[in-house]
């Protein structure tokens, strides 16, 4: 099948390909931010309206409150009755019996309220031991007879030997040791107690650790609330409170009974909250229910716990209802903020769980990002290099990772002082070691036993890739002091580690290179100044050339480092590094070729579309690089792949180049071109669009090489004579009145070709009068733009001017049509 034919069966189904994909040579309009969208993780939607399960917690307290503070206040109204009533005005005519039970009642409940006002307090505490949160969630409300005689045992051991392992590790909690470097970190014990370990008196063991007080405090109130409800009670049915008939025991019975039932309401009272307390914590298992619907994991309930003291706290200290304005998310962030290394990680850790949770994590995001002090403290943490904070800082770096990928918090992050520094150190190069070979070998991710350093440099990589989105934030990379260097050192590799090398190592070069084109893709100045900046970096194109060279057999990192090479030759000194790196342009030929190809078919046609588009760049307006290609003898492949559908379009960019471009001393070695005449002049006939642009273009540069009888053999080879190819000329100006941006050089194209034709054969001329060509080049004239006057784009900015504008080639144009054969095009 002839190509034109096959060109006008494949243009319809090509043409929506050819817009959705990026090109240099067609300007591409700037995404609206209207239409950012940032996909929800795990890929679910966001539920709507979703109930934060935390609201039962801070219900459940308020309610607990409401009974504690009750009994709080029958308990202090019965202390003024008793110390005013019959301590204070009937002492000496109170019986024994009743002076003693009194007496008795008020120092029990005297006790128990003073030690429940201190029982939360060590609560909160006992909740704050991290080693064994796990374990202490699933024993935590058992059945007193175990823990009793663990105790008993306990008390018989040295104190030391109870501290769990973690709890006797060194720990720094202070924010200035926590930035201190690696280097300057002595390994020293732990310079201050952990609050749940603390042996209150010596040689008690285990009993009198102040984790444990709270226990103690626990069965003291309940066996003290037993005992004034009992004792009340007694009273109450015995009613024997001495003679009734004398007139000092006149008011003595009632004022005992009101007593005796104050003691018994607030014993009851209180002993109902107790009652309350147990069916919900440790027979439906609320907190266990809580942590679930949070989706937490076994140590989730220790934080649970944490939350639903503090909340318990704030009802019992102030109003009931302050409890009500506490969530997990804000006492999350208030953990982050604090200088305990235990908090920090806990804070953490419950933010991360948050934000991977796809019922939790809009609100989230929303909240993290909006609150500058929770952001400012997450990317100081990147910052940390103690190996003890090592898990906080990678925490930090996940959230960190979550959040830039929406843009607007990509701008907050990178608008903290010192962000990227702090993102900077998360990107650590091992020390270059030398292989069996003796070769030294650069570049490559040491994984140290002590450190995952290769786990941050992938999470750096992701932060920075996401931070890239933004036009400004590629500025403020590239400003940063040697973070351009770090990210093409993570793009080294080698043929050993390509073949057999870990995944994590080829996620690094991988993440890194995506980075890398994103950043060569910056359009405008900021661009310009990145691609020399990157191009200046001797490590680049050696990086890029190894992975076209030994990554076939991964097959998202040939696309990258062309699409880099690609983005690079924007610029022309760009081109020039890259055509003389010795074996690049060798390397994309044969990928353009489909030499040695080991993929599928759609990712053998996505990469040659690639290097073809990389070799088009590479040869425009580079005599040097024309030259080379010419020396690698593949002008006859790429006249050959003018008949592949799919190769056409670049390999006519890139012989068109070659023409225009090459040296006089080259031109003979470009005879072979003249075979690519027929199938051109052929897709002219039927092509549209790109395809026609591109035709259109070869078409004129390979007549140019050519006289006027070579023009007419050339004709007639293709099966057609000089009046039909004229007259579908000018109907390509008519139909092409406006510049369009998807054939932006479409009619300076057409110009060049009936220049050159006009030039070659003067009866081409009358030809084009006939056609009234002179109305169509006035035309074209006025609605000249400037999307006409470039060769290549850098998003929607002009790059490399054309060397004639489109209204000289116009002017020529019509001098020429008025049988002025004097005038010369200058290409």
């Amino acid at each position: 099948m002839e190509l034109g034919s096959r060109i006008m069966q494949n243009e319809q189904t090509k043409l929506r390909s050819e817009q959705s994909r990026s090109s240099v040579f067609e300007p591409q309009r700037e995404p609206q931010e209207g239409n950012e969208q940032v996909p929800s993780p795990r890929g679910s939607q966001q539920p709507v309206n979703q109930e934060a399960p935390e609201k039962k917690l801070t219900l459940f307290a308020l309610r607990l409150a409401l009974f504690e503070k009750t009994a709080s206040g029958i308990g202090a109204l019965g202390f003024i009755w008793a110390t005013v009533v019959l301590l204070g005005g009937l002492a000496i005519k109170l019986e024994k019996v009743d002076f003693w039970f009194v007496t008795v009642l008020l120092l029990v409940e005297g006790s128990r309220i003073y030690s429940r006002s201190h029982e939360l307090e060590w609560q909160c505490q006992n909740t704050w031991s991290l080693s064994d949160a796990a374990r202490y969630s699933s024993r935590a409300f058992r059945s007193s007879s175990g823990r009793l005689v663990y105790m008993i045992k306990a008390l018989y051991r040295p104190v030391t030997s109870t501290l769990p392992y973690f709890d006797r590790q060194s720990k720094f909690t202070s924010s200035t040791q926590a930035n201190m470097p690696d280097d300057s970190q002595p390994q020293i014990n732990s310079r201050t107690w952990p609050t749940s370990e603390v042996p209150l008196l010596p040689y008690a063991g285990w009993v009198f650790l102040s984790k444990n007080i709270s226990k103690l405090l626990y069965w003291f109130q309940l066996a003290a609330a037993i005992a004034c409800a009992l004792l009340s009670l007694l009273r109450l049915c015995k009613q024997d409170y001495g003679n009734p008939d004398t007139p000092e025991a006149q008011n003595r019975a009632s004022a005992l009974n009101i007593f005796y039932s104050l003691a018994l309401a607030e014993a009851l009272v209180f002993l109902i909250e107790k009652g309350y307390w147990e069916w919900k914590v440790s027979i439906t298992k609320f907190l266990e229910q809580v942590n679930e619907q949070c989706g937490f994991d076994e140590c989730g309930i220790a934080w649970i716990r944490r939350f639903f003291y503090n909340a318990y706290s704030k009802s019992m200290e102030g109003s009931i209802f302050d409890g009500l304005k506490m969530d997990l998310l804000t006492f999350a962030a208030e953990l982050l903020q604090s200088n305990s290394v235990d908090e920090q990680l806990t804070g953490a850790r419950m933010l991360v769980k948050f934000t991977d949770s796809a019922r939790f994590s809009a609100d989230a995001f929303r909240r993290i990002s909006t609150s500058m002090p929770v952001m400012e403290r997450l990317v100081e943490m990147l910052s940390w290099r103690n190996h003890k904070e090592e898990e906080i800082r990678k925490l930090a770096a996940q959230i960190v990772s979550k959040i830039t990928g929406k843009k607007q918090n990509s701008l907050r992050v990178a608008g903290i002082p010192g962000a990227l520094e702090s993102i900077s150190s998360l990107l650590y190069m091992g020390t270059a070691s030398i292989s069996d070979d003796g070769i030294l070998q650069k570049g490559i991710v040491m994984d140290e036993v002590d450190y995952e350093y290769s786990a941050f440099n992938l999470l750096g990589l992701r932060i920075l890739k996401k931070l890239a989105n933004d036009h400004d934030n590629c500025g403020k990379i590239g400003t940063t002091r040697g973070l351009l260097t770090k990210i093409i050192n993570f793009t080294h590799t080698e043929e050993r580690m390509l073949n057999c090398g870990r995944s994590l190592q080829i996620m690094t070069v991988e993440q890194s290179l995506k980075l890398l084109k994103k950043l060569t893709k910056t359009t405008g100045g900021t661009g310009e100044v990145l691609r020399q900046e990157i191009s200046s970096i001797v490590f680049t194109i050696t990086n890029l050339r190894d992975i076209l060279q030994y990554g076939k057999r991964h097959t998202n990192m040939q696309p990258l480092a062309i699409g880099i090479l690609a983005s690079m030759a924007l610029d022309q000194g760009g081109r020039e590094k890259i055509g003389r790196t010795g074996g690049m342009l060798d390397l994309l030929l044969g990928i353009f070729f489909n030499e040695e190809a080991v993929q599928s078919a759609d990712i053998i046609q996505n990469l040659s579309s690639q290097a073809g588009e990389a070799l088009a760049m590479l040869t425009l307006e580079s005599p040097k690089n024309c030259e080379r290609i010419i020396q690698l003898e593949s002008v006859d492949k790429l006249v050959n792949c003018l008949d592949n559908t799919r190769l056409y379009i670049n390999s006519a960019r890139i012989l068109r180049n070659l023409c225009a471009y090459a040296g006089t001393d080259y031109q003979y070695k470009l005879a072979g071109v003249a075979e690519a005449t027929k199938p051109v002049l052929k897709a002219i006939m039927s092509a549209e669009n790109k395809s026609l642009e591109v035709a259109i273009g070869l078409a004129a540069q390979v007549l140019r090489l050519t006289d006027a009888s070579q023009f007419h053999i050339v004709l007639a080879c293709a099966g057609m004579d000089i009046s039909r190819l004229a007259e579908k000329l000018v109907q390509v100006l008519q139909n092409h009145r406006n510049p369009s941006a998807k054939a932006p050089r479409m009619r300076r194209f057409v110009v060049e070709l009936m220049i050159t034709m006009m030039q070659a054969e003067t009866e081409s001329r009358e030809l084009f009068k006939k056609l009234e060509l002179e109305k169509e080049l006035k035309c074209v004239a006025e609605t000249t733009s400037e999307l006409e006057c470039f060769n290549i784009f850098s998003g929607s900015v002009g790059l490399s001017p054309h060397t004639t504008p489109l209204h000289s080639l116009v002017h020529t144009a019509q001098e020429l049509l008025n049988n002025d054969s004097s005038c010369n095009i200058a290409v």
